[in-house]
């Protein structure tokens, strides 16, 4: 048999905005997390669900930084892609950017079976921040969209259970501490891409897993899913069973039909195969199967309201068309976290490609015709046998390299001296940012900074903080052990340790801004905004430039800081911050909206109105996040202007 599968590289030209530095601050708050439910919503869901639901919740980014560097400036810019085809499906992977596969294109027809963004736009959804929408994305971590959504993926070719060549993408995901692989393949003459997916545990402990894979479709369609009912989830955080197709009077399985964004989790049998498909109008579309271990299916909608119309807008190009998800995970809803074994791996085998069925009609008659297209196209029985074929490969090591992912996986193994066959973490892809901890690991030391400049990453996992714990006390190895401290509870010993830092520290504002920190958790706010100012002014001090390094740490430490001030009525002394900041930094949305906030606590409405109608888009508004509507409703009665208007639940005024 001649193989025709192909992997090549390629440069994708698109509007794209920069995604710019890091934040500096290390996360010290508990998450954000949107996925949190109300506690009577327990009552009466399977005993498994309930259980995974309350298990181990992500309650800090740490190690992770946010990533909210972006801005909204879209110009000519390439991407690296890497392209893998057959005569009959050509997918398109962005191994800097997650690893998403940003098209999968149906070479006989010439159809998209994705949505595909024509843009790169970043936008604050992922649990750290950068997040962008389309094409089919890879969560791993925890409840939300992975911290790598935005992070490069390492890749290389891999030869395929038949022969030919599979594209290997392999990471390090540092918020569980786990290595996951993503093998993508085309079977010579297949209309479907074959996804191989691990995810090991190499602790000997058990560890929290998630896992979704989400895909974007064009929402002019209808969503069959094998199921009857289904587990609704809204932004008013309720959870609460449903039946399929419709409730209410709605049918929600055409996503336009629903006024507010919102998740169906659909509840498929055990036993019945794992499928979910959107089917245009004319019954052509895309089917997403695999093998059993992959139990959940979802569809995510946006609604047809206008808080969902602007998130549509705000995350591509006007004019295109909007999108919903259909997803794929391992437990029945993404509120649940799965337990994985100590020295244990799960997997799975996922595929994608075209079907055509008629999509409307009473339910059960049409997803009984779908799943019979979709078992005449890829037999259930054929999907079984390929993951069988593929599971000896999935040890193989990997060929050429063709992208390179972080460090941060390499230090993991060069510390535990961890086998893991198919996945390696070479030590020559340490980097920068790992340089002082495998100092560290081989001295017991961690290094004095060279220079003047922002912290450095802190881990925090127990066998590093342990590291800390035994090193020498230098200001710097306490501001870390502080931080590693504050991640595993011990918030008192950690303000020991930043407190015991300051007096010998060269640089004081990185402590006085954990300290402040642990002031307003601990509800001292005076204190808190006191040294929130003291440490601005210091960093004020201390900066050796404009670079971005430095605009970066001046933009980040100045927003918290304008934020504690005015929380205590400091408005003075906030106006006096925002003085210091760069105009550059001024000039961003975010800030033209704490402008508008001070300008109001000043007594000054009429200017803070005039901010708003002088326009301004703040580029990390955080999904859910209401604090335009909330400011404009303090400044006016007038409604809210659908440019600002990012509602995506009904309660909210």
């Amino acid at each position: 048999m001649v193989i025709v599968t192909r992997i090549r590289r390629e440069v994708l030209t698109l509007p794209a905005a920069q995604l710019g530095p890091d934040n500096p601050l290390p996360p010290l708050r508990p998450l954000d997390e949107v996925h949190l439910i109300d506690d009577r919503d327990r009552d009466g869901m399977p005993r498994d669900m309930a259980r995974q639901l309350g298990y181990e919740p992500l309650r800090s980014l740490l190690p992770v930084r946010v990533r909210d560097g972006y801005d909204r400036t879209r110009e000519p810019r390439t991407l690296d892609a890497l392209v893998i085809e057959n005569d009959r499906l050509r997918a398109t992977v962005l191994p800097g950017l997650g690893g998403r596969v940003a098209s999968l294109l149906h070479l006989p027809t010439g159809r998209e079976l994705l949505y595909r963004n024509p843009v790169f736009q970043p936008a604050n959804f992922a649990l750290n921040g950068a997040w962008y929408s389309g094409g089919v994305e890879w969560n791993i971590g925890a409840t939300g969209h992975t911290t790598l959504s935005c992070a490069p993926l390492h890749a290389a070719r891999v030869p395929a259970p038949d022969g030919g060549e599979m594209l290997r993408l392999w990471e390090w995901e540092r918020l569980r501490d786990l290595p996951f692989q993503v093998d993508l393949w085309l079977p010579d003459g297949s209309d479907f891409l074959y996804v191989g997916v691990r995810i090991r545990n190499p602790h000997e402990r058990p560890v929290p897993t998630y896992w979704w894979s989400n895909i974007a479709v064009p929402e002019e369609c209808r969503v069959l899913a094998p199921a009857e009912e289904a587990w609704h989830f809204g932004y008013a955080r309720r959870l609460h069973r449903v039946p399929v197709p419709s409730y209410d009077g709605i049918d929600r399985t055409h996503p336009l039909n629903s006024p507010y964004a919102a998740d169906y989790f659909y509840e498929v049998p055990d036993g019945r195969r794992r499928w979910i498909a959107a089917l245009d109008a004319d019954g052509h579309g895309l089917v997403q199967t695999s093998t059993d271990a992959l139990r959940g299916r979802k569809l995510f909608v946006w609604g047809h309201l206008p808080g969902g119309r602007r998130w549509q807008q705000w995350l591509t190009e006007p004019g295109t068309g909007g999108y919903c998800e259909i997803q794929a995970g391992l437990a029945r809803t993404q509120l649940e976290h799965v337990r994985l074994e100590p020295e244990s791996e799960v997997s799975w085998l996922e595929a994608y490609g075209p079907l055509d069925a008629p999509p409307e009609g009473e339910w059960t008659r049409a997803v009984q015709g779908a799943e019979e297209r979709l078992e005449s196209a890829l037999p259930r029985a054929r999907v079984e046998e390929a993951y069988a074929a593929w599971r000896p490969c999935a040890d193989t090591e990997p060929g050429e390299v063709l992208a390179t992912g972080s460090g941060w996986g390499a230090l993991e193994v060069l510390r535990a001296d961890w086998k893991l066959p198919g996945t390696p973490f070479p030590e020559s892809t340490l980097g920068e940012a790992q340089a002082p901890w495998r100092e560290l690991l081989r001295t017991g030391t961690l290094p004095e900074p060279r220079r003047v400049r922002p912290p450095g990453e802190t881990l925090v996992a127990a066998h590093w903080r342990d590291m800390l714990e035994t090193a020498p006390a230098t200001p710097h190895t306490e501001y870390h052990l502080g931080i590693a401290q504050w991640h595993a509870g011990d918030r008192a010993q950690a303000v020991r340790s930043w407190e015991r830092a300051l007096l010998l520290a060269p640089s004081l504002w990185p402590l006085l801004r954990c300290l402040a920190v642990a002031d307003q958790e601990a509800g001292h706010h005076e204190r808190a905004a006191e040294r929130y100012a003291d440490a601005f002014d210091d960093l004020c001090r201390e900066r050796r430039d404009d670079g971005e390094a430095w605009t970066a740490a001046v933009a980040a430490l100045g927003r918290e800081t304008l934020r504690a001030l005015l929380r205590t009525r400091r408005t003075a002394d906030a106006r006096a911050v925002w003085d210091r900041l760069l105009p550059s930094v001024r000039r961003r949305g975010r800030f033209r909206l704490l402008e508008a906030e001070l300008l109001l606590a000043e007594g000054r409405p009429a200017e803070a109105r005039a901010v708003f109608d002088a326009g301004f888009e703040v580029a990390d508004l955080r999904e859910g996040e209401e604090a335009l509507g909330r400011l404009w409703a303090r400044l006016t009665d007038d409604p809210l202007p659908a440019r600002h208007d990012f509602r995506m639940r009904p309660d909210v005024v």
